[in-house]
């Protein structure tokens, strides 16, 4: 089993723009890989195909901050203010130590100081078990289109 890890959570800025797109493409291409297929992580990801303008810029609007270990950034989230996690990746080799679980429980403080009553996600096949360990329940199993590609999903609740 891993060593865990005890990462330190904090608001994202510009200079962590190069660092959460690798960990996103590397987190799907890699990570994803055992629930999806060639195509689908390539329609998902687009490597390569991402400029850091427009990744900081979404990465901006949607509220993001980091897991901090060892001086690197080691995964990412987010969280309206009503609730909803759009995204949640950890670097592949930081998964299963504990990274997943911190971001969600910074999900869970900053949605609860917002005044929203349940966190949402539409979470992967792949993260679907990480957002179970933390009480999150599957409500609705989706299928999204990228890049002309169809991907299964879920979508989870939690109650605060």
């Amino acid at each position: 089993m891993p060593e865990p890890v005890s990462p330190h959570i904090r608001d994202y800025t510009e200079a962590d723009a190069a660092a959460t797109l690798t960990i996103f493409t590397d987190a799907i291409m890699e990570t994803a890989a055992a629930d999806y297929s060639a195509e689908q992580l390539r329609a998902w990801a687009r490597p390569g195909e991402r400029d850091l303008t427009s990744w900081h810029g979404a990465m901006s609007e949607r509220n993001s901050f980091v897991a901090v270990a060892a001086g690197s950034v080691v995964g990412f989230s987010d969280v309206t203010g009503d609730g909803f996690i759009d995204m949640l990746f950890v670097a592949p080799a930081r998964g299963g130590r504990g990274v997943a679980r911190a971001l969600l429980a910074e999900a869970l403080t900053r949605a609860r100081v917002a005044g929203a009553h349940e966190l949402t996600a539409d979470a992967s096949i792949t993260a679907r078990p990480v957002f179970e360990r933390f009480g999150f329940e599957m409500y609705r199993r989706q299928e999204i289109v990228r890049e002309g590609v169809a991907l299964a999903n879920f979508r989870m609740r939690k109650a605060l």
